[in-house]
């Protein structure tokens, strides 16, 4: 699993409007200053925050965007699944898969479920909310 600009940006995106939330909407030039991220690919990936009603959009004077709920109610694995195509570690696993021929005799297919539910749910834990806090010593994870 390899985590593309795409979710990362949207990531910051989210935090950037976390910590600037205001009952304003924040214009997507200031997002993209603050974030050093180009409008233009700044705009696709609001788009997909849009359509997946994690943020709400306003055209015009006073326009901008700005989060539909609360940063505690958005986890970081909700993000990275709307944005990325995938998080499983291996293809057999993605949703809509093909079923696997060799899936009933596959020595490692139960490592790889586990790996699975670990990535999911350790970014499941973490909200846009604990991102903003300074103090991230709390996502040291070991296994």
């Amino acid at each position: 699993m390899l985590i593309s600009t795409k979710g990362r940006y949207s990531l910051r995106v989210m935090i950037d409007l976390a910590e600037h939330q205001t009952d304003d909407y924040i214009p997507l030039k200031e997002i993209a200053a603050r974030q050093e991220i180009s409008e233009k690919y700044l705009e696709s990936i609001i788009k997909l925050l849009v359509k997946g009603r994690f943020l709400t959009g306003l055209r015009g004077k006073g326009g901008g965007y700005k989060l539909t709920k609360s940063p505690d109610q958005y986890t970081v694995g909700s993000i990275l699944r709307l944005t990325e195509e995938s998080l499983a570690p291996v293809s057999c696993l993605e949703e809509d898969a093909p079923s696997c021929p060799r899936m009933a005799a596959c020595r490692t297919l139960p490592l790889w479920k586990g790996l699975d539910k670990v990535i999911n749910d350790y970014l499941d834990k973490v909200t846009v909310a604990d991102l903003v806090r300074q103090d991230n010593d709390s996502y040291d994870y070991i296994i």
